[in-house]
């Protein structure tokens, strides 16, 4: 991955960060939207160099240019458009300037186009529409990246008749974030998250009614399961995807080997990516037959390939959300039930809110909690539908 380096003016106290940062050799450092809370931590991030993937120093160039064009309008001094630096609510592009908005209402809106997308493709213009859904994705996730966790994960866990596209969101998200901690070239990331929307396309409503189905899978389900990889690559294909990486990962994400990913052509690699982000969504989404998966387990599935072995792609997937991604919920030693509401700095370290008592009552506002208390840290996770209460997602997600 090619990186460019930032100056360390970027880093504010109180401020989350604008990109995720990087050091020298593109390995993840923070994710986007990490607070630096305190001097000690923006100087121990300053040492370890700053730097951010191309993508978002191209954000980090144009953020830069309209603050110096705002300067010289203004006639401010040479010397203080020499020192110009960019203000962090600049940053980030279209990202930055949808954080302000209300991301459960951002989100349901492109499950609903996802919906129209993926149930009744369209004739005429699939790939545009499929591409535009992506970067509409993307943007929504860069703006907040913990707060459209938390939504997906959230729906994905309490809701059983949108199974089909919220699987499809979270997956993909999932995998955005797992490529950002692989050293691939930005462009394979497109057609991975393209892939990644539309690998379930032949079996859509089938997915929607074993969501809700009382019975088990029927031998001519068990068709329409075992031939959906190939039949919807041969379906995009005639609907115009000339994409040839988004239709061969499409074709093999339930055959995508296992073993070092640098050892798989470009196309494999993807399909293991997303092979295992579908494992990993699955097992945190309930269904009328089974029950959801606390997160952990749910990582542990993702983490462990066919063989049992530590898999690179689910490692990368741990390390894009987290142990406990947010919207999961968890044990605290107190004997509390909290609801993760960000990532943390490491995997198993997230900023928790508590919602369920030491008694087992469900409390009136919840509170947020220090996990780095011994009192308060994370004892495991806990199964959704161990949660009996309606949580009111738009005050959680104001703690965030």
């Amino acid at each position: 991955m090619a990186v460019i380096q930032l100056p360390s003016t970027v880093l504010k106290i109180g401020f989350p960060v604008p990109f995720a940062l990087r050091d020298a050799s593109g390995h993840l450092l923070v994710p986007r939207g990490t607070m630096v809370a305190t001097e000690a931590q923006r100087q121990q991030l300053i040492t370890r160099g700053i730097y951010v993937d191309e993508n978002d120093s191209e954000q980090f160039k144009k953020a830069l240019a309209g603050k110096v064009d705002s300067m010289v309008r203004s006639n401010a001094l040479l010397g203080e458009i020499a020192k110009a630096q960019p203000d962090v609510s600049e940053l980030g592009g279209t990202a930055a300037r949808k954080a302000g908005g209300d991301p459960i209402s951002e989100w349901n809106n492109l499950m609903l186009h996802a919906s129209s997308l993926l149930h009744d493709p369209p004739q005429s213009d699939f790939p545009s529409r499929v591409e535009k859904l992506d970067r509409d994705l993307l943007d929504l996730l860069d703006a907040d990246t913990d707060a459209g966790l938390l939504t997906l994960i959230h729906s994905t866990t309490s809701e059983l008749h949108q199974y089909s596209v919220t699987h499809a969101l979270l997956v993909t998200s999932i995998c955005e974030l797992a490529a950002r901690n692989l050293p691939w070239p930005a462009e394979w990331r497109p057609s991975m998250r393209r892939a990644a929307l539309t690998m379930n396309i032949a079996m859509t409503t089938l997915q929607d009614m074993l969501a809700l189905q009382d019975g088990p899978v029927t031998p001519r389900q068990r068709d329409v399961i075992d031939g959906h990889a190939l039949k919807a690559a041969t379906q995009m294909h005639e609907l115009g995807v000339k994409d040839e990486l988004w239709l061969r990962a499409v074709e093999h994400h339930h055959a995508s080997p296992a073993g070092p990913l640098k050892d798989l052509p470009p196309m494999l690699q993807m399909a293991r990516v997303i092979q295992r982000a579908d494992i990993f969504a699955a097992r945190l989404s309930p269904r009328k037959m089974r029950q959801a998966m606390p997160a952990i387990a749910a990582a542990k599935a993702a983490y462990l390939d066919e063989n049992k072995k530590a898999d690179e792609a689910g490692a990368a997937i741990i390390k894009g959300v987290g142990i406990y991604p947010p919207g999961s919920y968890v044990r605290l030693a107190s004997t509390e039930v909290a609801i993760v509401l960000r990532r943390g700095l490491r995997a198993n370290q997230p900023k928790v809110a508590c919602i369920i008592s030491r008694n087992g009552t469900p409390l009136g506002e919840p509170s947020t909690r220090d996990i780095r208390q011994k009192a308060f840290e994370i004892t495991g996770g806990v199964a959704p539908h161990e949660v009996k209460i309606r949580l009111n997602l738009q005050r959680v997600l104001q703690m965030g």
